[in-house]
């Protein structure tokens, strides 16, 4: 079921001939229907740990939409872990099929309110969260911690050896990014281009914390995150139902929509030079799009094609 090394694909794009761009889309979105994209990889060694240590199951935290908690629910029941979503809110909305998905797999579901939610990687935190579930791994938030490290390190193997000019790649906790970074050499890339969801420039300093372990060039861009964090506008969301047609390759609103949006911009002026050689990773989250049109209901200029 699991589908590895993921395919790379050339992409049959406008931007490639009227600007002479190669370029390429490392399908994370197909190693799993489910456990897609880094998620598959984020998870893939803390299950294990979690299964070698004899915790009984794992515990993490996300929002009600979140593409984590749904990897993570199906991961768990299907490696006979139990599992807890600490979900962010006041409020557990029945009829979201992000929710009834976790239900489905038999997560247990507890809320947690905004100002914990906040705190919820200080020690005083954790140390109470520990003591209550004693028995549970517990897990960040997107599973960003060292054993996701190693497993999306694993993608950089799986690259060819032909350098290129630009590695893309979308971040939200941005250890996606740390996780291809610290495992990259200049021999195959020329620069990371690392395409922010959210609003602001912070994650530069969480990506700099492992400046000693990265070889290679990279720049953080913080000019297509339409707002912030899951949030959209008509002109996103019609890309990405455009770039389907035009390329049979659906993409999440969240992150890499974003990013293939930023790309496009970025090849049309010139920041991303004509001639370079460019890979995408497409880090998968197609499960979050049924979430996303939930969310908006009845407003059809912010549905996404399914």
């Amino acid at each position: 079921m699991v589908r590895l090394p993921s395919p790379v694909v050339k992409l049959q794009w406008e931007e490639n001939d009227a600007y002479n761009i190669s370029l390429s889309v490392k399908r994370e979105d197909l190693i799993h229907p489910i456990i897609s994209g880094n998620k598959w990889r984020k998870l893939k060694y803390n299950i294990k740990y979690a299964k070698e240590k004899k915790f009984v199951g794992i515990l993490s935290f996300g929002g009600a939409f979140s593409n984590h908690l749904a990897a993570l629910a199906f991961a768990s029941r299907s490696n006979n872990l139990k599992a807890i979503g600490m979900v962010r809110g006041d409020v557990i909305d029945e009829n979201n099929p992000s929710i009834q998905f976790l239900k489905q797999e038999g997560m247990r579901l507890e809320l947690i309110d905004r100002t914990s939610y906040r705190n919820k990687s200080e020690p005083k935190f954790l140390a109470e969260l520990k003591e209550k579930y004693k028995d549970f791994f517990i897990v960040p938030e997107g599973g960003s911690n060292a054993l996701a490290l190693e497993g999306v390190g694993e993608l950089v193997a799986e690259l060819d050896e032909e350098p290129m000019d630009y590695l893309c790649v979308s971040a939200g906790t941005s250890y996606t990014a740390i996780g291809i970074l610290t495992h990259l050499t200049p021999s195959k890339v020329r620069k990371v281009l690392v395409f922010s969801s959210l609003k602001g420039d912070f994650l530069k300093a969480e990506i700099e914390k492992y400046k000693d372990k990265i070889k290679v060039d990279w720049e953080l861009i913080t000019d297509y995150h339409f707002g912030g964090y899951a949030r959209i506008d008509e002109a996103l969301v019609s890309f990405i139902n455009k770039f389907r047609t035009a390329t049979e390759i659906p993409l999440d609103p969240i992150y890499n929509g974003k990013m293939f949006f930023g790309i496009k911009d970025m090849i049309q002026s010139g920041k991303i030079e004509k001639g370079s050689s460019v890979m995408a990773i497409h880090t998968g989250g197609l499960q979050g799009v049924v979430g996303h049109n939930y969310r908006y209901g009845e407003r059809k200029e912010l549905l996404i094609d399914v």
